[in-house]
């Protein structure tokens, strides 16, 4: 007899592995709007052994949040100019604590910025100042830490107490896709439980134009043993293969993309049918 642990079952029947199949590929179709919920042919099923879970998950249910539109959904922040001519981004974030659904039928109790996870994408062009003013709405020490350049004071390291305050400010540098997260102890169980997002700071140039989608690539231990069962991209299980990417043929398409998979020592980024350049 053959015993099938819970995470195993999960893996196999409920959330499936994503590596990336769970974006199942961006369609090449022309790009009118979010597509309709589409069934899953049963080639495809086979072909990842079975691990394709089972129904959809309302986004306008638990989680009041959409990964189809995290994929575009740039945070600027509220823009002012500073007496020096510099530009200041304001933006505001809250930690929470908030049940969200992951799978179908599958609950996570997560740690959250602004009620979502991953936070929001906060977006800026190099140089320009930032100044977050966070507030820890939970039961928990939370802090933020800002990938990239900053003083030794805006680093995040000193946690912000119960219903506590902190002004986060510094100037966005060096250009580049960057993360931030929460960086109380233990970092692994305030990372896991959804306190991350990413952090998009622009060349001063600019890029050539393109279609852009940001893509965090994360997984759940819902039984806290030190093990993920539920595997996802912008959080919920196998939501791209049920909401297709659609891009135009010959579209430049530009992806970012940051692993924040704990409890794994190594994920991957695999685009089907798709050939494209890192």
């Amino acid at each position: 007899m053959t015993t099938v642990s819970r995470r195993n079952f999960l893996k196999a029947g409920t959330a499936g592995v994503l590596g990336a199949a769970g974006l199942a590929a961006l369609a090449t179709r022309p790009a009118q709007g979010d597509s309709p919920p589409v069934d899953v042919h049963p080639s495809h099923r086979e072909g990842h052994a079975g691990n394709v879970m089972v129904g959809d998950v309302d986004p306008n249910g638990v989680n009041q949040f959409d990964p189809t539109a995290i994929l575009t959904d740039w945070d600027y922040g509220k823009v002012s100019t500073l007496p020096s001519g510099q530009t200041l981004r304001e933006y505001e974030m809250f930690a929470s604590e908030k049940e969200i659904e992951i799978a179908p039928g599958v609950y996570f109790p997560a740690w959250t910025y602004n009620g979502r996870v991953p936070g929001p994408t906060i977006r800026c062009t190099e140089g320009d100042r930032i100044r977050v003013h966070f507030v820890n709405g939970t039961s928990h020490p939370h802090s933020i830490h800002f990938h990239g350049l900053h003083p030794s004071g805006m680093d995040g390291l000193d946690p912000v107490p119960v219903g506590g305050t902190f002004i986060y400010e510094f100037d966005a540098e060096p250009f580049g896709l960057h993360l931030y997260h929460c960086h109380t102890l233990p970092l692994k169980r305030h990372i896991h439980k959804g306190l991350y997002g990413g952090f998009i700071v622009d060349p001063k140039g600019g890029r050539p134009p393109a279609r852009e989608l940001f893509m965090m690539m994360n997984a759940f231990d819902t039984n806290f043993d030190g093990g993920n069962e539920v595997y996802a991209v912008n959080t919920v299980g196998f939501h791209y293969l049920r909401h297709p990417i659609q891009a135009k043929v010959g579209e430049l398409v530009r992806i970012y993309v940051i692993n924040i998979v704990e409890f794994d020592p190594i994920n991957s980024f695999h685009l089907h049918a798709n050939f494209f350049d890192v």
